[in-house]
């Protein structure tokens, strides 16, 4: 792939809300037990930890401070974050943010540019069923699956250094120029007012087949009010 260089930490080191657009289009690759698999980003979200910019992000695993969960979302921008969610799906986020704040970008839809049979044998593996080459990495438990990293033992691997960790390397790379055009929008699923146009903190290009639908979390309609913002289906 042409067009993109190796991240830096000095590109990760704003607040994840001005960090999170420049991964749009960036390619992360993977490669565990010896398959290498490349997703082009298309969907990200920004979340802040707690004292993290002007306002306080109801939505994030760190808005209460550090925690044995959340430890990477503290440390250097650069790492990945890899959480379960609800037991059964691992989700990459790239940490962002000024030293002493916690700050992760959630991964939430890609476009699998290599290693395709290796992506699709991991989801195959992992829910049975793949739809169609779009489905691959369309949504954030679908990309974690796909690119092979899973929580505990990938969680906190270094993307800018490429440094080994639990038979797994991951290194990120930025897009020389930024994508010519970007949507922003609420959350999906985020449970209340943090999942509201309060945080229009979900990136997007526009158009992209793998950009995932948007649903609205616990509570965060009625919490929009009358004038909610509509779902947009991408």
């Amino acid at each position: 792939m042409t067009g993109h260089r190796p991240a830096t930490r000095a590109d990760l080191r704003g607040l994840p809300v001005e960090v999170a657009p420049r991964l749009l289009g960036a390619l992360l690759r993977t490669e565990v037990d010896g398959e290498e698999v490349v997703v082009r980003v298309s969907e990200v979200e920004a979340y802040h930890g707690r004292g993290t910019g002007d306002v306080a992000d109801p939505g994030s695993h760190a808005r209460m401070g550090p925690t044995a969960r959340n430890a990477t979302m503290w440390g250097e921008p650069g790492h990945l974050y890899v959480y379960l969610s609800h037991g059964i799906h691992s989700c990459v986020n790239v940490v962002s943010g000024p030293a002493g704040v916690a700050g992760g970008i959630l991964l939430r839809g890609g476009e699998i540019v290599a290693g395709e049979d290796a992506a699709t044998r991991r989801r195959l593996e992992r829910r049975g069923v793949v739809r169609s080459p779009r489905d691959l990495a369309r949504g954030p438990g679908r990309l974690g699956d796909a690119v092979g990293l899973r929580h505990p033992q990938h969680d906190g691997i270094d993307a800018v250094t490429g440094a080994p960790q639990a038979g797994a390397t991951a290194r990120l790379e930025l897009r020389v120029e930024p994508v010519p055009e970007i949507a922003t929008g609420p959350r999906v699923g985020v449970a209340g007012v943090a999942g509201t146009a309060v945080f229009p903190w979900r990136f997007w290009i526009p158009g992209d087949p793998t950009v995932s639908p948007f649903r609205w979390g616990r509570g965060a309609q009625a919490a929009a009010g009358e004038g909610g913002i509509p779902p947009v289906l991408d």
